[in-house]
């Protein structure tokens, strides 16, 4: 059974925490609700001013669910975080963001250092998410109780 099988996408998971499943990487950020319409509309990287405003204001939701015990936000807004490293970073390193071209080659790096910095700021936060021991602790909780 996939990731996305397992996943009751009409749930409230704030209400129904036992429904979330960690998963991989940023997968689900953007089904899970009511935290992708929470965190959403922070979600920027055009320029590395933007990209630092919404890596901390990501940061502080993060912060703010942590405070309230719940896992399910900490965990979303971590992958929102990765996935503003992970989509800044395909611009820094792909005009317009295409890896790929009209044939599926694999398209020449011309790295943008603008972008490249609009991704550190999410790098930084990521990092800080992804090693905080209230963090792991409380999803190792999850995982072992919900899988």
């Amino acid at each position: 059974m996939s990731y996305y099988d397992q996943m009751d996408k009409d749930a409230n998971h704030r209400e129904q925490p036992e429904k979330y499943r960690v998963g991989r990487g940023e997968q689900g950020v953007l089904m899970i609700e009511p935290y992708k319409s929470e965190i959403l509309p922070n979600w920027r990287f055009k320029t590395p001013k933007v990209a630092k405003a919404s890596s901390e204001k990501i940061y502080e939701q993060f912060l703010a669910y942590k405070k309230e015990d719940d896992l399910v936000g900490m965990d979303m807004a971590r992958k929102f975080l990765q996935m503003g490293y992970t989509r800044a970073r395909r611009y820094a390193n792909y005009p317009g963001g295409k890896k790929y071209d009209k044939d599926g080659n694999l398209n020449d790096r011309d790295i943008d250092e603008e972008k490249a910095k609009a991704a550190s700021y999410f790098e930084e936060k990521w990092i800080k998410v992804r090693e905080d021991q209230d963090y792991l602790k409380k999803k190792k909780q999850h995982q072992d109780r919900y899988g």
